[in-house]
């Protein structure tokens, strides 16, 4: 019996959570499995193996809203024939709009096993928009529930969708896959200039201002350093000079050398008010970096408590067993946290062990095996 064919479908692989994802797994799913990726848009800025098979299914970076609107049934016609053509055993989807795609194609075939992934918790990610929220509220029981199994990187997801969306196909979790640094990180000690760190895309729901208004008032020198780009960067840099912060808060962009940062700084916020899974809380951990973070859905509570519900006051933080935690959009919590950890400094030294300890639990062996599973 020859290699099973499988294909991997996504919009792109631009910087982001899920193409992290894909990025990370391909070199050891090709290992056992014969892998096509196949993208929505010419758009690649991940490594991947020379020896992998890459389609578009259209050659531009990005289309218009005109374009969108037309690429959807050419994508799901250019995919089934894709499937047909190459006889492929299992297709893979990442994100809503792919998996609709895949979803769709088995409206067309049985022979062939369709496996979906959520990203995002729903019932928060999709109400951004009321015609949006309808939209996905039909679509997502009716194709959804064609599929053959799903999988996603929390539990929350998963009992949203059963819940709220009225999912009945199987569904796994299985959560992001860590490469662990090669380097230790090296204990900061020193606190004359207390650095701490964001990394993610500037949008509303990453929340960077809360970081920017909790470091405001605090009566030591701190330097905050916000990695990332994206649609609210100008915002952000005219409120950090509405509060006079210019020099001490920064904006490298994106970086290609992120734990090189994360090695300088003395701890990492997450300050989301909603998540999938926070990629970038976990790598911060698998450094060793001490974290603070919101108690968002999904992710956060999975990774620092082992998903045992905490209840945390207002304009307080919780130490939890493997960072600290606090209320979304707290800023006046954020801010003693910060204070905690600098004014602590065994305490903080405790918590960074744990954090790479922890994240050594992520790795990509264990996603892999449980990704067989469901193969």
């Amino acid at each position: 019996m020859g290699r099973k064919k499988i294909s991997i479908l996504a919009i792109s692989l631009n910087r982001g959570g899920a193409e992290k994802v894909i990025s990370t797994i391909l070199p050891f799913l090709q290992l056992n499995y014969t892998i096509t990726l196949v993208l929505f848009y010419n758009s690649i800025e991940f490594e991947i193996p020379k020896n992998i098979n890459v389609i578009f299914i259209s050659s531009k970076t990005k289309l218009s809203f005109l374009e969108k609107i037309f690429f959807f049934p050419i994508a799901i016609f250019k995919y089934w024939k894709f499937i047909k053509r190459e006889e492929i055993d299992v297709s893979i989807s990442f994100l809503t709009r792919p998996n609709f795609i895949n979803a769709i194609t088995k409206f067309f075939s049985k022979r062939h096993r369709v496996i979906l992934s959520e990203r995002c918790y729903p019932s928060i990610a999709y109400k951004s928009h009321k015609l949006r929220w309808y939209l996905y509220k039909f679509l997502i029981p009716l194709l959804y529930n064609k599929a053959d199994a799903l999988f996603s990187n929390s539990s929350h997801i998963n009992e949203d969708l059963k819940k709220n969306f009225n999912l009945e196909i199987p569904m796994s979790v299985i959560y992001n896959p860590i490469k662990i640094p090669p380097l230790d990180y090296t204990f900061q000690k020193n606190t004359k200039e207390f650095k701490v760190i964001n990394v993610g895309s500037f949008t509303n729901v990453k929340n960077q201002r809360m970081i920017i208004d909790a470091i405001k008032n605090l009566n030591f020198k701190i330097e905050l350093t916000l990695l990332g780009d994206g649609a609210n960067k100008e915002e952000l840099i005219n409120h950090v000079a509405a509060q006079g912060l210019n020099n001490f808060v920064f904006f490298p962009g994106k970086v290609n050398n992120v734990n090189d940062y994360l090695y300088n700084s003395h701890c990492f916020i997450l300050s989301s008010i909603t998540e999938g899974f926070p990629n970038a809380l976990l790598e911060a951990m698998a450094v060793g970096l001490p974290v603070i973070s919101t108690n968002c859905i999904s992710g956060p509570l999975e990774l620092l408590n082992e998903n045992e519900a905490v209840v945390i006051g207002n304009e307080e933080f919780y130490i939890a067993k493997y960072g600290i935690l606090i209320n979304v959009s707290d800023r006046i919590a954020l801010s003693n946290a910060i204070m905690y950890l600098k004014n602590h400094i065994s305490e903080r030294e405790i918590l960074s062990l744990k954090a790479k300890k922890r994240a050594s639990h992520f790795s990509v062996a264990t996603f892999i095996e449980e990704l067989k599973e469901i193969l």
